[in-house]
């Protein structure tokens, strides 16, 4: 199924030798058995590399690090914390986005949770995980995609300059944690989920952190409105 689908040729490029190596060809195997057996794999196939296609690896200005896809079928496209634009109520750590992003810039985004045009501009969602078994939260962990992802972040870390990456909670941060301070501005917070949320989360700014990192290096800041 993993070699049907096109992927941004800037991405292409940089992972091509990603693709041949065992661990592929081995989460392959497992998502072909997967919808070969009829469950229900979320996103649908085209979203699976959304992240990627929507923002090509000479865009990326900043990265949010997210975990696993929504595993409500209709919720997830492929963007870490993004819903399709239909989706309402809100999923709650996106409800919580939304009132920082508010708290902290103006900008009132609770009209939707559809993040396409932040990735449009050069913000990556990756998600560390980039399937999910329907109604099955993590049903993807430990299947190869994180191994994958962390490539991702390596290359940017590397090939990359003045990248903002936010690290929203433990898992996020595990992932980040070579990540040069030196080239790069990296955010570190606990998760915007209601169970940590107000931990430190409320309050940290980071949207306005952005922009002002952004702008100091003479980089287009980021409209975040949707």
């Amino acid at each position: 199924m993993l070699h049907t689908i096109t992927l941004d040729p800037s991405w292409q490029k940089a992972l091509s030798e990603e693709f041949e190596k065992p661990y592929m060809h081995k989460l392959k195997a497992f998502l072909d058995e997967e919808i070969a057996q009829q469950k229900q794999v979320l996103p649908q196939t085209s979203y699976w590399f959304n992240a990627l296609n929507s923002t090509p690896l000479d865009q990326v200005k900043v990265v949010i690090l997210g975990q696993d896809p929504y595993p409500t079928a209709g919720h997830a496209h492929g963007l870490a914390f993004s819903v399709m634009p239909e989706v309402k109520p809100l999923p709650k750590s996106l409800q919580n986005i939304n009132q920082e992003l508010y708290d902290d810039l103006g900008i009132d985004n609770s009209h939707t949770g559809y993040l396409q045009s932040w990735a449009k501009q050069g913000v990556l969602l990756l998600n560390a995980v980039l399937t999910v078994e329907a109604g099955k939260s993590n049903a993807h962990q430990g299947k190869g995609w994180e191994m994958f992802t962390q490539k991702v972040v390596d290359i940017i870390n590397e090939h990359s300059e003045n990248v903002v990456f936010i690290l929203w909670g433990n898992y996020a941060q595990k992932k980040g944690a070579s990540i040069d301070t030196t080239r790069h501005l990296v955010i570190k917070t606990p998760h915007p989920s209601p169970l940590s949320a107000y931990r430190g989360f409320f309050g940290s700014k980071p949207f306005s952190q952005v922009n002002e990192y952004l702008k100091l290096h003479n980089i287009t800041e980021i409209d975040w409105r949707v």
